[in-house]
């Protein structure tokens, strides 16, 4: 049977479950397009006090409301859980212990209702958040995902196949923005934080390096932007002054997001590319947005960013790519791992 018509047969519900971090999400989506639920329990107030994840906290806290959210999330839907098509969860990449919490569940699910298991990747399925919000895009782009963890770029063909080109060989860009607010005794996270004070601060008081932007190739590079900040204020400590915050941070932000603008528009011109997609956490940084909606309306390329809280871990963005592997038939075994790292 063919994708057509797998697609015009019935309504498909697929129950997504995400749990590669500190968020515990599920959610119900029909048809690929249609959220009927989107639930998501924080540990933000949890892991600020340590200034950053800690990866026992999180999974002993996945253990507590896991159930709590799959419920919630079929009881928001309005549907019956008999209506459930099958279970997608993020399998990789991510922190072990709460990977294994999530799988742990959408395992039990399958297994109790004998319905196919759908185990996805948690990059992926970022970049699927944007098929979610932008129903009408097809293949053909490059895709950047950019967070706490990842620095990514992808090159994706008409049929969704996705070849990786380029990522950070250190820190993420998410990653460098939390150390930098955790040095400045800024709080945590430290992305909507430095967002928030750039604002009022000048992005040309400093001009610090655009690390790797002219290495010839599409990787990332953040950590030594962050050393090169700490440098710049044991050299001159009056940065460090309340003050003179906004402008340190904004010229910090500037760097990076230079940096991420135009490599993935470099990758767009030399893979013939004329769509951008951009997920992630820092997809939600209200600079990136701007400069990419600038940058590309001058190159005649179309870009795309989701809903603020479709940038954010979600089980939505789980349960759409679930929902493709699902028409293809590309099911889980029961036996299915969990892994920290790993490619498409």
């Amino acid at each position: 049977m063919s994708i057509e018509e797998k697609e015009n047969k019935k309504d498909i519900y697929i129950l997504g479950i995400e749990t590669s971090c500190d968020d515990t999400c599920a959610s119900v989506v029909k048809n690929g397009s249609v959220i009927l639920s989107s639930v998501v329990s924080s540990q933000d107030e949890i892991h600020r006090k340590y200034g950053g994840i800690v990866p026992e906290v999180a999974s002993r806290k996945h253990i507590e409301v896991i159930d709590i959210m799959i419920k919630e999330a079929i009881n928001k839907s309005g549907i019956d859980t008999s209506y459930i098509n099958a279970v997608s969860v993020t399998n990789r990449p991510g922190l072990i212990g709460s990977l294994l919490v999530g799988v742990g569940a959408a395992k039990a699910i399958c297994y109790a209702r004998n319905i196919p298991l759908i185990a996805v990747n948690h990059l992926k399925a970022h970049i699927y958040s944007n098929v979610l919000a932008h129903p009408n895009i097809r293949g053909g782009f490059i895709g950047l995902v950019v967070s706490g963890g990842h620095s990514s770029l992808y090159i994706v063909d008409d049929n969704y196949n996705m070849e990786l080109v380029g990522q950070t060989v250190d820190d993420a860009v998410g990653e460098a923005f939390d150390k930098i607010a955790r040095y400045l005794g800024l709080g945590y996270p430290g992305g909507p934080i430095i967002d928030r004070l750039s604002k009022s601060g000048n992005s040309g008081c400093i001009d610090f390096p655009r690390p790797m932007i002219n290495s010839g190739d599409f990787n990332f590079s953040f950590s030594g932007l962050k050393t090169s900040l700490i440098y710049r204020t044991k050299k001159d400590k009056k940065l460090m002054h309340k003050e003179n915050i906004p402008d340190l941070v904004a010229s910090f932000q500037e760097a990076a997001v230079d940096v991420l603008v135009e490599k993935t528009i470099r990758a767009c011109r030399k893979y013939g590319m004329d769509k951008i997609l951009v997920s992630g956490g820092v997809a939600a940084n209200s600079r990136l947005r701007e400069e990419f909606g600038k940058r590309c309306s001058s190159s005649n390329i179309s870009v795309y960013i989701p809903p603020l809280s479709m940038c954010m871990d979600n089980a939505a963005m789980v349960a759409c790519l679930g929902y493709y592997e699902y028409l293809k038939g590309n099911f889980s075994s029961l036996d299915v791992d969990v892994y920290s790292r790993t490619d498409f």
